[in-house]
């Protein structure tokens, strides 16, 4: 077994070590925009590398803090790409986030901060939601909150990626959770999206769960990396032996820091968020929260292993 935190290049390793590698993991989670594609780009090798390991008996799981999307439709691009892969192995923070509600048997109404991929998976587990879209301001504000009216059937507020949040949704979002019996989920507090275009920053859930946690004074259950609920979740359906596990992400601080917390091998690809050169400086610190953010291994993408396999 490595040594945890190496920060090892597997380029640089022999055929004898890249096979140790390959042999040291039964188990392997994967993150997807920035490591498998970019929205609607996949990345070159990534379908080949992936469905290579399986084809050498590891167990997969896509996991993905996106919750804009239903299941089936992860599924369906995902096929589309090339990759290999069923229902049952693709992790959603939409999909967990109904499947929470659905646990601690959630019987009222929820409020959603979201897309689609939130209100259609709570459609599955039969759990009733507000209306999603745009809700904005078109008048004073003051006339505004005199004239609002709150769903006395809300019981829980999720929030998620909402490209049309407005100070109307926070201040619904803000006075629902005021009673502190309803239940506040987060999808995920991804800071940003993988790459932005010429310079453009885009923004990630993270910002919209920030706008609603510190108007409500609250902190939420939050349902993706680098929480663990998310691989709790993957455990009821398969039996994961930490040692034996691989986390592979492009974000340090969201599937890096939940490999860490977990006790998985961790591998970074260079094709997303994180850049080698601040993963160099977390190493050389002597504090915990940054060592707990440098992966055991990187390689420049995914579609690099299928050489080193090969």
């Amino acid at each position: 077994m490595y040594n945890k935190r190496s920060l090892t290049n597997l380029a640089n390793l022999s055929k004898e070590e890249i096979k140790k590698f390959i042999d040291s993991f039964d188990v392997l989670l994967t993150d997807c925009d920035g490591v498998l594609w970019l929205e609607n780009q996949v990345y070159d090798g990534s379908p080949q590398a992936l469905n290579s390991l399986r084809d050498l008996g590891k167990k997969i799981f896509f996991v993905t803090n996106n919750s804009t999307r239903h299941r089936d439709e992860f599924l369906k691009k995902a096929q589309k790409m090339g990759f290999t892969c069923e229902k049952e192995e693709i992790m959603t923070t939409s999909y967990l986030a109904a499947n929470y509600l659905k646990e601690i048997n959630f019987d009222k109404k929820v409020y959603v901060v979201g897309s689609k991929g939130i209100t259609s998976e709570l459609e599955e587990v039969n759990i009733k939601y507000s209306p999603i879209g745009p809700d904005i301001l078109d008048c004073d504000l003051m006339t505004y909150i005199e004239n609002v009216k709150l769903d006395p059937d809300v019981g829980a507020v999720v929030v998620g990626f909402d490209q049309h949040i407005s100070y109307p949704k926070m201040l619904k979002a803000a006075s629902y959770l005021n009673d502190p019996n309803c239940h506040f989920v987060a999808t995920n507090t991804d800071e940003r999206f993988p790459i932005g275009i010429g310079g453009i920053v885009k923004p990630g859930s993270g910002a919209v769960v920030r706008s609603i946690e510190t108007c409500a004074e609250r902190k939420p259950f939050v349902i993706g990396k680098p929480e663990t609920y998310i691989t709790e979740a993957i455990k009821k359906c398969c039996n994961i032996d930490p040692k034996r596990t691989l986390m592979i992400g492009d974000r340090c601080n969201t599937d890096i820091l939940l490999g860490t917390r977990c006790g998985y091998q961790t591998l970074l690809v260079l094709s997303g968020v994180t850049n080698l050169e601040d993963v160099r400086k977390w190493k050389e610190s002597d504090k915990k929260e940054y060592q707990d953010l440098v992966p055991d291994f990187y390689l420049g993408k995914l579609g690099d292993l299928l050489t080193l396999i090969n």
